[in-house]
């Protein structure tokens, strides 16, 4: 049974990123459907998969991460204009019946993601 799933690291702090908002999208063409908004819980994690089962199809999927709302409030950034502040990252499923883990890793000045596991 394939599953989407996601989780935050601060690598600033060395910690994970808890209290980060999350809104997922299933992208076609040029229509943006939002599946479903989240908020990472104590462990920079979701409570439960983004998606799993016959709600994920291969597809073009996009997660937002409300990165700049969760700076401010670790004290990271001011209420200036930041660096970064909505991070998406728009990502492929080609077989869904695959595990998609699509983890960030941020800080004040830069991010990074991958296909974890």
């Amino acid at each position: 049974m394939g599953r989407l799933s996601t989780h935050v690291l601060d690598t600033a702090k060395g910690r994970p990123a808890a209290g980060v908002k999350i809104m997922l999208y299933r992208i076609s063409g040029q229509s943006h459907r939002k599946v479903k908004e989240v908020v990472t819980n104590a462990d920079g994690r979701t409570d439960g998969p983004l998606l799993e089962g016959d709600a994920l199809v291969a597809g073009v999927y996009e997660l937002v991460f409300c990165a700049g709302d969760y700076l401010r409030t670790s004290g990271q950034a001011d209420e200036g204009v930041l660096f970064l502040d909505e991070i998406p990252i728009r990502f492929g499923v080609p077989d869904a019946s695959q595990h998609y883990h699509v983890p960030l890793l941020i800080s004040p000045f830069g991010y990074s993601t991958y296909r974890g596991s």
